[in-house]
């Protein structure tokens, strides 16, 4: 059977930076320890979930500006360098910095699709590629954010690695009910109600998880409680009423901030896994030069074993 597995990649090689000792380097010195662990991290999630399609989803611009004109303070309190006219510069330690080429590199050797779309965060691809797959999609995340995508009766379920990928959680519709007392349909309206301060997102003041979870169960949506708030006659009581119409500015323009895309053109795509290196020799030349023989040869035989 088809399925499509869909990899948040910053999520999975920032973690793997952290969690690997960074006395993993290659033979020059460079460090390679976030390498190693996104291969590993791969070689993990093929052995257990044998995707027959898998992706690499990229953020070409971490922080879009058409979201920052929504609302300026989302993910201001990562930016390291602003760029005016352009995309800022993410906090990225130098030592992860230089390890992204060669994450490229590997993966391309590997014929294992990366990709990504100008003015969209790897979030957005992640919507698309999830939206109408026509097969099981397994979304591997550290990413709240992306429960609003979980579908039971289409197959999308997240595989949630804040605690780790070899203790990730699966996600689905009655975890995130069980989690939040939301569906998983309504998780993005719950999201802007609350609040994010990881991505720089107010939410509406005075309202935390359970008030958003109480009045989302009530109204149906956001659009319902707004609607309830403006209409005198409805039976929201005052002190929320008085929270939501007060965040109004905030509301018009948060959840399309919050929402990830669904329909970015991505033009034609081959997200097939190979069952073997479609490039052996860069493999083998780029396994001897950055010191990553094992992690490779690991992977390449939980591929073959994998389909």
């Amino acid at each position: 059977m088809s399925s499509l597995m869909l990899l948040d990649t910053a999520s999975l090689y920032f973690r793997a930076f952290y969690g690997v000792p960074d006395s993993m380097r290659a033979p020059d010195g460079t460090p390679v320890n976030a390498v190693r662990g996104l291969l590993d991290f791969i070689s993990r999630l093929v052995e257990e979930y044998r995707p027959t399609h898998l992706v690499c989803c990229w953020d070409n611009d971490w922080r879009p500006q058409w979201r920052v004109d929504l609302i300026p303070s989302y993910k201001a309190h990562r930016v390291e360098q602003e760029v005016p006219g352009g995309s800022d510069i993410e906090e990225v330690p130098d030592p992860l910095q230089v390890q992204i080429p060669i994450m490229i590199d590997v993966l391309a050797a590997f014929g294992i699709a990366v990709v990504g779309a100008d003015g969209y965060e790897a979030d957005d691809v992640i919507g698309t590629l999830a939206t109408d797959a026509g097969m099981p999609v397994e979304i591997v995340t550290g990413d709240r954010d992306l429960f609003q995508l979980v579908d039971d009766s289409l197959g999308v379920r997240v595989l949630y690695t804040a605690r780790g990928v070899g203790k990730h959680e699966r996600i689905t519709n009655s975890v995130v009910r069980e989690k939040y007392d939301v569906e998983a349909d309504q998780y993005a309206d719950f999201a802007t109600l609350r609040g994010d301060s990881s991505d720089g997102l107010p939410g509406v003041a005075g309202v935390g998880e359970k008030t958003a979870a109480t009045l989302l169960n009530r109204y149906g949506s956001l659009d319902g409680i707004r609607a309830a708030a403006f209409d005198e006659s409805s039976d929201l009581a005052p002190g929320p009423r008085r929270k939501i119409l007060d965040a109004a500015p905030y509301l018009d323009v948060a959840p399309q901030v919050v929402a990830v895309a669904r329909d970015i053109d991505l033009g034609d795509l081959e997200v097939l896994l190979p069952a073997t290196p479609v490039d052996p020799g860069a493999l083998t030349e780029l396994a001897e030069r950055w010191g990553l023989e094992s992690p490779i040869a690991r992977l390449v035989s939980t591929i073959t074993d994998a389909r």
